[in-house]
């Protein structure tokens, strides 16, 4: 099964930055949309941020000024900078890339950030 394979969590301070990345395989042509979202303990996964093929982006409202998502096409990978990181930031983050003939995406095994003093 194709997936997408997330990196850069860990254990940070309230007030540091963390840098996400996810790289999808070759295998997958013409990804559209990609896209960070995360599952908080206890929560449900809710949508972070996602960018467009051409670089549109849009982010929830409890990230905005904070993260920013960007991406390379060349070599299929989206990245979440994360700044000021507060404790609620607590979740593993799981990234997602859809194309024209997957559009629920394929999904990475997540990674896990902890936001903790």
């Amino acid at each position: 099964q194709v997936q997408l394979v997330e990196s850069g969590g860990g254990l940070v301070q309230p007030g540091e930055s963390l840098r996400l990345s996810c790289a999808a395989p070759g295998s997958i042509f013409r990804i559209n949309d990609m896209g960070w979202y995360r599952r908080a303990p206890g929560k449900e996964r809710e949508l972070v941020a996602v960018i467009s093929r051409g670089g549109d982006t849009n982010y929830a409202d409890f990230v905005k000024g904070r993260f920013t998502i960007s991406r390379d096409n060349a070599k299929n990978t989206v990245y979440l900078q994360m700044n000021s990181l507060k404790p609620k930031d607590t979740a593993v983050y799981y990234c997602n890339a859809k194309t024209t003939y997957n559009t629920l995406g394929y999904w990475g095994r997540g990674t896990l950030v902890t936001v903790s003093s």
